[in-house]
């Protein structure tokens, strides 16, 4: 009972803490750092950050930092942008397996498709919110899953402070599947799902005309009228292909709906027509380090794909939900670093890598300047690290989010701390001998 009534007050105090008032942004400034802006460039030695009104005011080399607002570091300590990540499904779930905390998608008897908005579900108090806060990230784009449509709906992005207002921009992308998974939803082929997604696209052209036929449209009235920013241009479309054959029907929609700012996602095989994406313009949110298929739609799928792509001239973030938690895209970034030291493999320089995960990832969610970089003007969600970000052994040791430090505990810090030694009165109850 006593464990219990501790569980409830710790319950309490987090939702006490989330409903509080927003702290007032500090102001900052580090100086003697190892410094990554997240634009691409190489790290900056015995730089300095200065961080006020949650903005970033300055970094570089030779600057002189404000003796009143310095914090106090080790010389060389590394210091990035908050991690950018996309696309994850944090806030929409606690357990997976009970349907009562998880948020993630809709019944297949849902009516509703690209008229499903992510933002007014999102709990800022789930523990995945805090872990991947205390990783690194500061800032995340939210999808959920597909029910019965081919569409995922609207997708949030949001930061991963300790605040109760963790949606940053609501509505800024709509998802859609056309590979494997949009096949099965749309009757069990490919076909199904491109005649799915023009028909979408050809009834919310006509709802946005006045031109409405509500009795004989397959949209619902709510999904014709969500679209309306779609086809506008106005909203994002994040279309999910991996195949090279879906991918270039992607850049063939392209063409066909010149108005679509299409994004695609996953592309385990988009190195094989690297340069008819670069042409195409279309970005793309790619799978690391994928080289063992798991689907007949990523048989061509290799280590080598988001640094060939690169290469090629593509502009290519790494996907977060290719992964079990948003915190390894530092790791993952890191070993497309190590990829570059492997004889014929393709990876990124160390620039090109942070920029995957940080200011890649916010140009493509449309918010270029506003997040992932310390550049002027940026908002102040600064990293400080124990080590080089990208190395695996590396952990943060502070987090500021718009300039306000956050905590970096959470229920899997707790725990270790709880079990770390043999001592075992800590141990429950159900242990007892």
């Amino acid at each position: 009972m006593k464990r219990f009534l501790n569980t409830l007050a710790l319950s309490a105090a987090t939702a006490l803490a989330l409903s509080a008032t927003t702290v007032a942004a500090q102001d900052i400034a580090l100086q003697g750092v190892t410094l990554a802006i997240g634009d691409g460039s190489e790290p900056i030695e015995n730089a300095a950050v200065i961080i006020r009104d949650g903005k970033v005011l300055a970094a570089g080399a030779n600057l002189a930092t404000p003796d009143a607002i310095t914090i106090e570091v080790p010389e060389g300590t590394w210091v990035t942008p908050g991690i950018v990540a996309a696309v994850t499904d944090l806030g929409l779930w606690d357990v997976g397996a009970v349907s009562e905390s998880n948020d993630i998608r809709v019944s297949d008897e849902s009516p509703f498709g690209p008229a499903l908005d992510v933002a007014p579900a999102i709990n800022p108090a789930s523990q995945h919110v805090g872990i991947s806060r205390a990783g690194g990230v500061t800032r995340a784009a939210v999808a959920g899953n597909p029910g019965g449509s081919i569409f995922l709906g609207q997708g949030a992005v949001i930061d991963t402070g300790a605040d109760a207002d963790p949606v940053t921009k609501a509505r800024v992308f709509q998802g859609v599947r056309i590979g494997e998974r949009g096949a099965r939803i749309a009757g069990g082929s490919r076909i199904g799902a491109h005649v799915a997604l023009r028909n979408a696209i050809t009834e919310a052209s006509a709802y946005a005309a006045g031109r409405w036929q509500g009795e004989e449209a397959l949209l619902t009235r709510a999904d014709a009228a969500a679209l309306g920013p779609v086809i506008a241009g106005r909203q994002k479309l994040f279309v999910h292909a991996e195949r090279a054959s879906d991918i270039r029907q992607v850049i063939a929609l392209k063409r066909e709906f010149p108005r679509l700012d299409i994004v695609i996602t996953g592309a385990s095989e988009g190195w094989t027509l690297a340069s008819e994406i670069a042409a195409s313009g279309i970005p793309v949110i790619a799978s690391s380090l994928q080289d063992l298929p798991e689907r007949f739609e990523q048989l061509a799928s290799t280590q080598s794909n988001i640094g060939r792509m690169t290469r090629a001239g593509v502009k290519v973030a790494i996907d977060a939900s290719s992964m079990r938690q948003p915190r390894q895209l530092a790791q993952h970034a890191g070993n497309l670093v190590a990829l570059t030291r492997i004889p014929r493999a393709s990876g990124l320089t160390w620039g090109q890598a942070l920029a995957a995960i940080t200011s890649v990832p916010a140009d493509i969610l449309g918010m270029k300047g506003k997040f992932g970089t310390l550049s002027r003007g940026a908002a102040g969600d600064l990293v400080i690290w124990d080590g080089d970000p990208l190395e695996v052994s590396s952990a943060p040791t502070k987090v500021f989010i718009n300039g306000v430090e956050q905590p970096l505990g959470n229920h899997q810090s707790r725990l270790r701390e709880r079990y770390r030694d043999l001592d075992e009165t800590d141990l429950p109850k159900a242990y007892d001998w």
